[in-house]
């Protein structure tokens, strides 16, 4: 078995909650990058071999963070939305482009570590 620590990548415009997250995650044992523009998240995906899983936070994006949406279902890239309650259309948008999950915020520890645990388990 492997020692690598999972590599997640964390999307969210807000760069402090990346950082909490990654904290977070980190002490779970998994390594965590973070992007906050369609330009990082495009780097990001460019230049690192594999990324597990993507938490995509999807407030604070326009309609065009579901064109990210559309490349991870075809890199088979897994991920996970996150989402305001107000969001209900851009939640099921990108259901529809093959997210695995959906958080509606305020998240709780736990049931984010429980998602990523299965996700990954699955993987």
């Amino acid at each position: 078995m492997s020692d690598e620590k999972p590599i997640i990548l964390s999307v969210d415009r807000n760069r402090r909650n990346s950082e909490l997250l990654a904290q977070f995650l980190a002490k779970q044992g998994y390594q965590v990058l973070s992007a906050a523009s369609q330009a990082e998240i495009k780097s990001v995906l460019e230049n690192t071999n594999k990324i597990e899983l993507v938490l995509l936070d999807i407030s604070g994006f326009d309609r065009q963070i579901l064109s990210l949406c559309q490349r991870l279902q075809e890199k088979a890239i897994p991920f996970v939305a996150i989402a305001a309650p107000h969001q209900a259309g851009m939640q099921q948008a990108c259901l529809a482009r093959g997210a695995l999950g959906l958080l509606v915020k305020p998240l709780t520890a736990q049931n984010l570590l429980q998602l990523i645990r299965n996700l990954l388990q699955r993987a």
